[in-house]
């Protein structure tokens, strides 16, 4: 499932690149152009089936789409046997809404109790950049930096806090902390080399972009 994660961040590589050299989109636009782009192939590839024939789907507000993207790619990362605690469960579902704020606040309580769950941290950080439309704050970075302390070997941390700075425009950000996850990933690691093209990207990217090398 990892691997899929990172073939879809190779698409949406590709796609931000066009914008920034070909399009010349200015750095305003392409905050909500990476928001639009990582969201929309996040759930494709977390959710799609492309050996299903199409069918029509209703209508779904934009934040709850975005809540559930970010609830199943997170979730995808760890044991679906084992039985989550129940404020994970019920932040997902304020998340599932697009209810970002209220997933935060509850995430902020459930882990003064449970100080060394992984998934837990991992989903404040993503309910924190959700609540921020996409921007990474301060709170949010802490949050995927307990998250990582906790398992410095898991891949989350590190990779969603780097798509989180990807879909804000912040692309040299981005490539520092994939960077980081790629140099202690393990030679085996099934990620790494779907990782390494995503970081030769991001390189290729910011040495054609000069508006990139001063963020």
């Amino acid at each position: 499932m990892i691997q899929t994660w990172f073939a879809v961040a190779a698409l949406a590589l590709a796609a931000f690149a066009l914008a920034v050299l070909v399009m010349k989109l200015p750095r305003e636009g392409l905050a909500l152009f990476g928001a639009v782009l990582v969201f929309g192939l996040a759930g494709y590839a977390w959710q799609g089936s492309p050996q299903v024939p199409s069918a029509p789907k209703p209508p779904t507000a934009q934040l709850g789409d975005q809540g559930e993207e970010m609830v199943e790619g997170r979730a995808a990362l760890f044991d679906q046997g084992r039985r989550p605690p129940d404020y994970l469960v019920t932040s997902d579902a304020f998340a599932r809404q697009g209810r970002f704020g209220d997933a935060a606040g509850l995430l902020q309580k459930g882990l003064k109790d449970n100080p060394n769950d992984l998934e837990g941290w991992l989903a404040l950080g993503l309910a924190l950049v959700g609540h921020a439309d996409g921007f990474v704050t301060p709170a949010a970075v802490q949050a995927f930096a307990r998250a990582d302390a906790i398992n410095p070997q898991h891949p989350g941390a590190a990779y969603f806090l780097g798509n989180a700075y990807l879909q804000s425009g912040e692309v040299v950000a981005a490539r520092n902390v994939w960077k980081g996850l790629l140099d202690r990933s393990p030679p085996d690691a099934p990620w790494r080399e779907g990782l390494a093209a995503d970081v030769a990207r991001l390189d290729d990217m910011i040495a054609r972009a000069p508006m990139l090398q001063g963020q």
